[in-house]
């Protein structure tokens, strides 16, 4: 943008912007949008094998709460290195080695021939597809004004449903018609289509050649604020960095809970089996992209009619959080298509709640710090799916119940908004020395 365009025609720019002139930054989320569908579809894989693969290898719970530990961790790990990664490299780099990383790993699942070699196949992928989401939330941040973040967050970790609805439906296919190696070969090349796609696309907004002078301005519209990377050792002291951190130690192993032994509670508890259990799987994960797209609407547009990010996030996630208890009761329902409505239910809370959790991090820290911070956040989140990967695990083999698995799910969101507001009250900007 020319350097002597006055007040007036910045605001008559970025006004034109906000009304639909330039759409290239929705084209980017599309894209964000495609890599969380591929990770998902990838990620989800597992789980909608486990009865397949349970009955091959003769897996007790404990025996695929083992394999899903070493994703755990190794998410963990990547999580945290990835953020660094993305502040360092930007959003095209860190997403290309993010990607190459878990296809590799996803394919390698196909070889696997018990618990150890599935264990670490599954910590490739963890290492992998721990970039999603710092180098989505960094390519959000560098693309959209604040007023629009959560609703562009809330688009692209929709693709997370998109690829829990479709694994469901095509998978079980792809076992039936070939085997479940080879439903590791086939989903693999999703990835290698989705690099090509990014790699010719995404530029950063100021190199990009297809957008406009109106879109700059109005992705440029938020004061400037720092973009060199900000050491952990600073962030590790902010309450902020922890009001993030512990929201999603709170509410990620809730998520991972639900991706990885769905499948396996509708086999048991409604006795389905591969043909009949993808589509109540895929209408719970189809109204879970309603909640994440929802909630993240809901408070964009809170903000735009005057209210503050405070109150636009926390209104959102208490909602969110009181659509999450009637889980408790979901082991007491006798129909599967109940069943499917309040456990969708949770899960579209989970991610509407999810989508302004992610925003926190570009509300209150400066530009450099962002994926840093939300590196810090996944990893603790990551920690949080370990432990209750081995709980769950552990309760099933010992109990043969999910009532306690699924109390404590209906708990966790109302805690976690509970953390964020005592650590972060009115979710102020942070001012940190770089170091």
């Amino acid at each position: 943008m020319d350097a002597g365009t006055g007040k007036a025609g910045l605001a008559g720019a970025t006004a034109s912007a906000g009304k639909g002139v330039g759409r290239t930054r929705w084209v980017i989320v599309s894209l964000l949008f495609a890599a969380t569908a591929v990770n998902y579809v990838d990620r989800q894989m597992i789980g909608v094998l486990k009865p397949t693969l349970e009955a091959e290898f003769r897996w007790s719970e404990s025996d695929f709460a083992r394999i899903i530990f070493w994703f755990q961790l190794a998410y963990a790990i990547g999580y945290l290195s990835f953020g660094k990664v993305v502040d360092a490299l930007g959003a095209r780099l860190g997403y290309t080695i993010a990607i190459v990383i878990w296809t590799i790993s996803h394919v390698a699942h196909g070889f696997a021939g018990g618990v150890a070699s599935f264990a670490a196949a599954r910590f490739g992928l963890g290492i992998g597809e721990s970039g999603n989401f710092p180098a989505g939330i960094r390519a959000v941040t560098d693309w959209f004004p604040q007023k629009e973040r959560a609703f562009a967050i809330g688009l692209f970790n929709a693709g997370a449903n998109v690829g829990a609805i479709v694994t469901p439906l095509i998978v079980p296919l792809l076992v039936l018609w070939f085997d479940w190696r080879m439903a590791f070969f086939v989903t693999g090349l999703f990835g290698l289509a989705w690099l090509a796609a990014w790699w010719a696309f995404y530029r950063h907004p100021g190199e990009h050649t297809r957008v406009s002078a109106q879109e700059l301005a109005w992705i440029q519209q938020d004061p400037a604020d720092p973009v060199e990377p900000i050491g952990w050792t600073h962030l590790l002291t902010v309450r902020e960095t922890w009001a993030y951190a512990l929201g999603k130690f709170l509410i990620d192993p809730i998520w991972w809970f639900f991706l990885f032994w769905l499948p396996g509670y509708l086999f048991e508890r409604y006795q389905l089996d591969l043909k009949t259990f993808g589509l109540p799987l895929a209408a719970i994960y189809l109204i879970s992209d309603v909640g994440s797209i929802a909630g993240g609407w809901l408070s964009s547009r809170l903000i735009k009619a005057g209210r503050t990010p405070n109150f636009a996030r926390k209104i959102t996630m208490l909602i969110c959080a009181l659509c999450v208890l009637p889980i408790w009761f979901a082991q007491s329902i006798d129909s599967v298509w109940t069943a499917v409505l309040v456990i969708g239910l949770a899960t579209a809370a989970h991610q509407a709640f999810s989508a302004n959790l992610y925003t926190l991090p570009s509300d209150m820290f400066p530009r450099g710090a962002v994926g840093s911070v939300v590196g810090i956040g996944g990893t603790v989140g990551a920690l949080g799916g370990m432990g209750m990967a081995l709980f769950a695990g552990y309760i099933l083999d010992a109990t043969h119940s999910y009532e306690v698995l699924f109390a404590i799910c209906a708990s966790a969101y109302l805690l976690a908004l509970l953390v964020v507001h005592l650590l972060s009250p009115r979710l102020a900007s942070v001012r940190i020395a770089h170091g």
